[in-house]
């Protein structure tokens, strides 16, 4: 990075972060979007400038703005929040790479079920005091127990795009 990011440990900072999919549905015809209105995470970078950490969606924040959508998504058809109210990523590794891009290891968890996922990520912002990262990745909903695909509407694979800027955690 052009900027170091310095070691210790990190807190998202949900007022500046962002968290969306997307999902072509009727027969690829209409795109469906929908953003996470609540969610946190952590971090910790090391020393040796590795980090690891975690962010947690509230599944029942999505909101697509269709109410009677957004209620069949938190079914168990979907997400299933009664039993699964949280998705998961858990940093296991990140490194950085050529010019200001960070390679992503981790573990996604929805519906229970983890997976192993890697995405790269920019770093657009960095410095002693905030760090912003992007990224978009794709994610199999099939690969988290969502196959409901009535008629064939839902085909193809859901973008997920997410802004995240984490801010020094105060110290004691």
């Amino acid at each position: 990075m052009t900027v170091a990011v310095e070691t210790g440990t990190w807190q998202l900072d949900r007022t500046a972060s962002t968290v969306a999919l997307k999902q072509k549905t009727m027969w690829g015809l209409v795109t469906v979007k929908g953003t996470f209105a609540t969610f946190h995470g952590e971090g910790e970078v090391l020393s040796d400038g590795s980090a690891h950490g975690t962010v947690t969606l509230d599944v029942a924040s999505l909101d697509t703005k269709h109410e009677k959508r957004d209620k069949h998504l938190r079914s168990a058809d979907f997400f299933d929040v009664d039993n699964h109210p949280q998705i998961t990523f858990a940093v296991r590794a990140a490194e950085l790479r050529a010019g200001d891009t960070v390679h992503v290891t981790g573990q996604l968890t929805v519906r229970g079920i983890s997976r192993p996922i890697s995405l790269t990520a920019s770093v657009p912002q960095a410095g002693a005091a905030a760090a912003t990262l992007e990224t978009e990745f794709i994610v199999d909903r099939a690969d988290y127990g969502m196959g409901w695909n009535q008629l064939g509407m839902m085909r193809g694979l859901t973008t997920v795009t997410a802004t995240l800027r984490f801010v020094r955690a105060a110290t004691a």
